[in-house]
């Protein structure tokens, strides 16, 4: 059964998003028509699913969590914007629609991501929050975008795509650890951070969204292998036709389900190790798992 929380959480993180983005008959139009089709597009909304889901567990209010949650989704939205780029992933479907540079044209997109990480910065710096609790998310969200965690996951999973020497286990965890990893993580700090999370409560909420980052991204590895693009709204088969580092193509289609049951396990164990209710984590977990899309 869907935790029933999910729908309302993701009701007002649309409604944040839509209120903080631009009305597309302002200037400069295309501009912000581009960054509304970038971000106003029936995602998922995992990461703000998790901060609304860590600091309720914390005992956090709901309207001190809508300026994280949209913040990290727009950084999300905005990665997902240059990823598709031709100089990037080249890709021209997204969430079921063309990608923005397909929809609007290159130029846009690059402006349009670049729009939706500064307004996801202002965004989290008016959240209704002590100064000193704004400052630690903000700092949060750097580390987790920049070269420490996003982009350099980034750098490394362009570097290693179709490289004659390939990577190692360890590399490919540590490239997804960044790349998909930092920002789901990220997430879960932001909720922690709201909901002043003691330094146990902190360590155990670390442990269960490293294993969710790494489980988000085998699983995303196995569904480009046995998805097809109508169910996942993005193009499949795009992985092994780039020579991407992958887990399926590394260790195997079998080796990477068991991988994904050992990080359901770990994050079972920090959820119960946790003096909170944890029911919505562990929704999320086990939608991380068993996503069809």
């Amino acid at each position: 059964m869907p935790e029933p929380r999910f729908a309302a959480w993701r009701a007002r993180v649309e409604a944040t998003l839509d209120r903080w983005l631009s009305d597309p008959a302002t200037s400069p139009t295309r501009l912000h028509a581009a960054m509304r089709h970038g971000v106003l597009n029936g995602g998922k909304r995992m990461r703000p699913l998790l901060a609304y889901a860590t600091g309720n567990a914390l005992g956090a209010e709901d309207h001190a969590l809508d300026a994280a949650a949209a913040a990290v989704e727009l950084v999300h939205c905005y990665s997902l914007v240059h990823d598709d780029l031709p100089a990037m992933d080249d890709d021209s479907l997204r969430r079921g629609r063309p990608t923005v540079h397909v929809a609007f044209d290159e130029a846009t997109a690059i402006l349009a991501g670049d729009a939706l990480q500064a307004l996801a910065f202002d965004c989290l710096a008016r959240a209704p929050l002590d100064a000193e609790r704004r400052v630690a998310m903000l700092a949060e969200l750097a580390r987790a975008a920049g070269v420490a965690g996003m982009c350099g996951g980034q750098a490394l999973d362009i570097a290693a795509t179709g490289a004659a020497d390939g990577i190692d286990l360890a590399g490919l965890e540590r490239l997804h650890a960044l790349k998909t990893g930092a920002l789901l993580r990220c997430a879960v700090r932001l909720g922690a951070i709201a909901g002043h999370a003691t330094p146990t409560q902190a360590s155990l909420l670390d442990r269960y969204a490293e294993a969710l980052g790494l489980a988000f991204q085998v699983r995303d590895d196995l569904l480009d292998v046995e998805g097809d693009a109508a169910t996942l709204g993005k193009t499949a088969g795009k992985d092994v036709a780039q020579a991407k580092a992958t887990f399926p193509a590394l260790v195997g289609i079998e080796a990477s389900r068991t991988r994904l049951d050992d990080l359901a396990a770990t994050m079972r164990d920090a959820l119960a190790g946790l003096d909170i209710d944890t029911t919505a984590l562990a929704a999320l977990a086990r939608q991380v798992v068993e996503r069809d899309r």
